[in-house]
């Protein structure tokens, strides 16, 4: 999952930029980068790190202009080198800085194709690279230095009948302006927002409409699924719908888990499909768990709080708060390897010991991906005193691997892949371990806008939007990560013996 923005203004937007990406960090903490255009040069700065930590003083005075782009990242395809920090840059057609929000999942055969059919090199194993490579040869066909929006939403068109997958795009386009498109599902999100000044009407996209409320900007609508948006320099505004047939089947999981609570997406209240998502799942346990004897409701923060509040009122018991979270730890979901997720958890929450202290407790978190939290959270649980230990999941199980941008990609880390309930509950050692219907996911979700008819779920239902994803094409991307964690621990071993022989000498 990553986070866009782009902002064509009337005075510098260095600034701005900065301030949406800080309000969109959640999405990704591996790298952060902007590209400003000034004058018809690009300035560019980005690096693997935080926001804050890849941004001083003197990176800032060097973006001035008046359009740019920004990106955060965490790596679901590629490597988390910092050459795979967004954004990426073409010089020619025009020269293009590009950021993208997603996956493809063509990507392997258009590899190929756009190396043979458009002569053009890719330098990286990212997607992104290859995607940026696509639009810029649909862009090179185009006459004269000037785009015009037609030529602009024609060169969008045959990129989405060529590419598969989801995506939320922008990119600046020297001495033209600002494009950004959403993919024909609209799986991932995209907000277009307006702010007016003296000196005209400034515009600008990003992945959260929290984004635009952070720096001032006024939410317009959400770009839709298909539809393009080109801003030029001078801030006239064009759209246009570029793909044939769109359907609105946003990812679900943006509202589990990944978006802001005060963000909104595709017409629905993230915060407020969590008290739906509480509400719903509150009814299932008072039902099924009626013989059960819970003392209290405590939720593994932060995600899940407002679902856990929502169970404690539906449940008549006390809701407290029995962890105390490190705000400066980073999501254990997005932590690259095992080992270093089950460190993480213990930094990352604490226990207030008399919240437990024989107790019978009801967890709550917002959905199990690996376990690895959760069996740690409950072991905490159990050394504070609790006499019980009872797990909710605001989600359905995960049985299958997201490929459209989230950090799941092979079945076999996952703890629900082929187990029954039972089993996982086992494993992670709870008392009893209780899912959210799929069917009352969707309708809490649904629920604050009915003009949705359909959500991308596959990680729950293994039903894959897009039509192309197959038994071959999950086993090649497992294959790709067990190799490049194989790379990875060689450069770490490799590493280490250098350290020691350095100590050595």
């Amino acid at each position: 999952m990553c986070g866009i923005v782009g902002i064509v203004g009337k005075s510098p937007v260095n600034q701005a930029l900065y301030d949406a990406l800080t309000v969109l960090q959640h999405r990704g903490q591996d790298a952060a980068g902007i590209v400003t255009v000034d004058d018809g040069v690009i300035h560019l700065r980005k690096d693997n790190g935080l926001v804050r930590d890849v941004f001083h003083t003197r990176h800032m005075k060097r973006l001035t202009g008046q359009f740019g782009i920004g990106h955060v990242r965490y790596p679901t395809a590629g490597s988390s080198s910092s050459a795979e920090a967004q954004p990426f840059y073409v010089n020619s057609p025009y020269g293009i800085a590009f950021a993208h929000n997603g996956n493809l999942t063509n990507a392997h055969e258009l590899k190929d194709e756009v190396a043979k059919v458009a002569k053009r090199h890719i330098n990286t194993t990212s997607d992104s690279e290859l995607l940026l490579n696509i639009i810029a040869h649909e862009l090179q066909n185009c006459e004269g230095l000037h785009l015009t929006p037609e030529e602009v939403f024609k060169a969008v068109s045959k990129v989405h009948l060529k590419i598969r997958g989801a995506y939320a795009v922008v990119a600046v386009i020297i001495g033209n302006g600002m494009l950004a498109f959403r993919d024909p599902f609209g799986i991932r999100p995209l907000s277009l927002g307006k702010r007016k000044t003296e000196f005209g009407d400034e515009y600008m996209v990003a992945s959260e409409s929290v984004a635009l409320d952070a720096v001032g900007f006024t939410f317009i609508r959400d770009v839709a699924p298909g539809e393009a948006v080109y801003v030029t320099e001078s801030g006239e505004l064009h759209t246009q719908q570029c793909a044939h047939q769109p359907i609105s089947a946003p990812c679900i999981f943006e509202f589990v888990y990944f978006a802001r609570p005060d963000s909104f997406i595709d017409g629905i209240s993230v915060y407020a499909s969590r008290v739906n998502m509480g509400r719903k799942l509150g009814q299932k346990i008072a039902k099924e768990w009626a013989d059960l004897d819970i003392d209290v409701v405590i939720p593994i923060p932060e995600t899940s709080t407002d679902v856990a509040l929502q169970i404690a009122l539906e449940l008549d018991k006390p809701y407290r708060q029995g962890f105390v979270k490190n705000r400066y730890i980073g999501r254990t979901f997005i932590m690259p390897g095992q080992t270093m997720r089950r460190k993480s958890v213990r930094r990352k929450l604490n226990a207030i010991p008399s919240e437990f202290k024989d107790k019978s407790v009801l967890l709550v978190d917002d959905s199990i991906v690996r376990g690895t939290t959760s069996e740690q959270i409950i072991e905490m649980a159990r050394e504070s005193g609790a006499k019980k230990v009872y797990f909710a999941s605001a989600a359905p199980e995960i049985r299958f691997p997201n490929v459209y941008g989230i950090d799941m990609p092979s079945a076999n880390e996952l703890i629900a892949y082929g187990r029954e309930i039972e089993q996982i509950s086992d494993l992670i050692r709870a008392d009893g371990l209780i899912f959210q219907d799929l069917d009352d996911l969707i309708d809490a979700v649904r629920e604050l806008n009915p003009d949705i008819k359909r959500f991308e779920t596959s990680v729950f239902d293994g039903n894959y939007i897009t039509g192309d994803v197959d038994n071959a094409y999950l086993q090649r991307i497992d294959n790709m990560r067990n190799e490049e964690t194989k790379n990875e621990g060689m450069q770490t071993e490799l590493s280490n013996l250098e350290m020691h022989n350095m100590s050595q000498d």
